[in-house]
């Protein structure tokens, strides 16, 4: 991956990538397979997303999947296949892979949307988790499907997850049975945040990447990392932690711009500064 720091050039070799008015898409692309991930997939978002950090022209991406589904997680021929006759340091450089896929999601500073449909299954439902937010359409079916093929439920960070999301008790049900979770069950569990008709889905989804990426970039920053760092805080630490992340904030143009505009009543424009 480039240092530049401009990424609406990148020419992606193993999903769709497209950047307009600074809010990226990507879709997953195998439409014949339901979009399933490849070792080589794996490793060229893992790198995407860590570049995002560096880029410029970023401000909020949208993850998506083509022809009516999301992802149906690991190809089985591709992946699933040969880990079989893998040794265990093989192993241990894929699955730490396939984490560093989610830490870096997690970890870029953009607002990540998944607009979801059909599929979501394995891998797939673990790049759902690791979204900010998450726009579905009745059609979702998400399945944490790890002990279907013999493993643990405890995958690219399921077991902290997914939790956090729905609660430990439905987290274990799906975990355990490997069951799919419905588009209503999602809605009405907090996994999803809106629920709305396949036509609608990438348009909705795009809609809300726009409206983030018209924000105070820096400020969503920083309410993504609070997010994800508070979960090992004490209240103390929590409290004492927003107040230098909220200090931080104070120090940023984007803020004067919002004061300014307020006295002037007008509409505040963010530059992210």
């Amino acid at each position: 991956m480039a240092e530049d720091a401009r990424l609406a050039d990148y020419a992606a070799r193993h999903f769709g990538w497209q950047v307009v008015d600074r809010v990226a898409t990507l879709t997953l692309d195998r439409p014949e397979k339901k979009n399933p991930l490849t070792f080589e997939s794996y490793a060229e978002m893992r790198d995407l997303f860590r570049a995002l950090a560096r880029a410029e022209d970023v401000r909020a991406v949208v993850i998506t999947g083509a022809g009516g589904n999301f992802c149906s997680g690991g190809d089985v021929h591709e992946i699933i296949g040969p880990l079989v006759k893998m040794a265990m340091p093989e192993l241990l450089a894929f699955t730490r892979m396939t984490g560093a896929l989610v830490k870096a999601i997690r970890g870029c500073p953009q607002p990540v949307v998944a607009a979801i449909d059909g599929t979501c299954a394995g891998a797939g439902a673990m790049i759902a988790c690791a979204a900010d937010l998450r726009f579905a359409t009745p059609a979702a079916k998400t399945a944490f499907l790890f002990v279907r093929v013999g493993l643990a439920g405890a995958d690219m960070a399921a077991c902290s997850l997914l939790p956090r999301l729905i609660g430990q008790g439905r987290a274990a049900d799906l975990l355990f049975n490997g069951r799919a979770m419905s588009a209503d069950e999602g809605l009405s569990w907090g996994f999803f945040n809106r629920v709305v008709p396949a036509t609608e889905l990438l348009a909705a989804a795009t809609e809300q990447a726009r409206a983030l990426a018209a924000g105070p970039t820096f400020a969503h920053a920083m309410t993504k990392k609070m997010l994800d760092q508070e979960w090992s805080m004490t209240l103390e630490q929590a409290i004492e932690s927003e107040a230098q992340a909220q200090a931080i904030c104070m120090q940023t143009q984007d803020f004067r711009r919002a004061y300014e505009a307020f006295a002037a009543r007008s509409t505040p424009r963010f530059e992210g500064d």
